[in-house]
C-alpha cells in the first residue's frame, strides 16, 4: 500500500483537529506537520514537500491560492473551506476534491480514496485557475456561513443576519438574538454579501436593511438606525448620505 505524506494548512484549531483525527484513521496517510497561516504553510510545504496538502482557502497572511502560486513543485491539494460557493466552482470545473466544513469522516475517506487517481504533475495549474476564478467573481449569492461556537458548528443563512460588527480580530455576526464571532474581516465578508440588502454604515458596521425598523436624523447629518432587535446603530456621514439618497 502506497504511503502518502500529508500536511495540514488550516488556521482554525477545530478544523485542524478534525483533519488530524481523520488522517490518523487512515494507515496510508502520514501527517508531517501543521501550519496555521499561509506564510508558515508555504515554508513548510517547500521544505517538507508532502505528497498531499489539506489546504484552507482563507488563511491569514497568504491565501491557499497564493501559497499554491508560490510553490516550486506541485503537491496534490485537497481544499477545505466553510464557503460552499468555492466548492461548487471546483466541482463544476472538475479541478480538485473539496471538503466543505464541517465534513464527516465518510466524506474525508471518499476524498482519500481518490488520491491514486490524482495526477500531481497536471493538478495544481488547474487548481489555481479554478480557485482564482472563484475568488475573483463578484459574489452576491452567498447562501450560508458556517460558524463555530463553543465547540459546535452552525450554518447561518445570510438572509437571517441582522447586522455585522467588527473589531481588530473578529467580526460579530448578529442573528436571531445570538452573536457569532468569526475570524474574517468585515471587508472580506462584505464582498460576498448582496449589496442591495447589506449596507456598510460605518467602517466596522454593516446592516441588513431588511432588519432595520426605522431611521432618524441625529446631529443634523447622521442617521440613527433602530434595528428590529432593539439595537441602535449610528451611520457615519457618508453612509447616512447614501441611505438618504436611497429613500423616495
Amino acid at each position: 500500500m502506497k504511503q502518502w505524506t500529508c500536511l495540514i494548512a488550516e488556521d482554525e484549531p477545530l478544523a485542524r483537529e478534525s483533519l488530524r483525527d481523520s488522517i490518523a484513521q487512515r494507515p496510508e496517510l502520514r501527517l508531517l506537520a501543521e501550519a496555521d497561516n499561509g506564510t508558515v504553510a508555504l515554508d513548510m510545504i517547500q521544505n517538507l514537500r508532502p505528497d498531499v496538502v489539506f489546504m484552507d482557502i482563507q488563511m491569514p497572511e497568504l491565501t491557499g491560492i497564493e501559497v499554491l502560486k508560490r510553490l516550486d513543485y506541485q503537491p496534490i491539494v485537497i481544499f477545505t473551506t466553510a464557503y460552499d460557493q468555492y466548492a461548487v466552482t471546483a466541482f463544476e470545473l472538475n479541478a480538485i476534491d473539496y471538503l466543505l466544513k464541517p465534513f464527516s469522516q465518510e466524506r474525508f475517506e471518499a476524498a482519500v480514496e481518490r488520491l491514486p487517481s490524482y495526477e500531481a504533475s497536471t493538478n495544481t495549474e488547474s487548481l489555481v485557475d479554478a480557485l482564482s476564478l472563484a475568488t475573483s467573481r463578484q459574489i452576491t449569492n452567498l447562501q450560508r456561513i458556517l460558524v463555530k461556537d463553543r465547540g459546535h458548528i452552525f450554518p447561518v443563512n445570510v438572509n437571517d443576519i441582522a447586522y455585522l460588527k467588527s473589531d481588530s480580530k473578529y467580526t460579530g455576526i448578529y442573528v436571531a438574538n445570538k452573536t457569532y464571532l468569526v475570524r474574517l474581516g468585515l471587508a472580506e465578508l462584505a464582498e460576498r454579501l448582496d449589496p442591495q440588502r447589506f449596507v456598510r454604515i460605518h467602517r466596522s458596521v454593516m446592516v441588513n436593511l431588511d432588519f432595520v425598523e426605522s431611521m432618524r436624523v441625529v446631529d443634523q447629518s447622521q442617521l440613527e438606525l433602530a434595528m428590529r432587535d432593539g439595537s441602535i446603530l449610528l451611520a457615519n456621514r457618508d453612509a447616512s448620505k447614501r441611505l438618504r439618497d436611497m429613500s423616495i
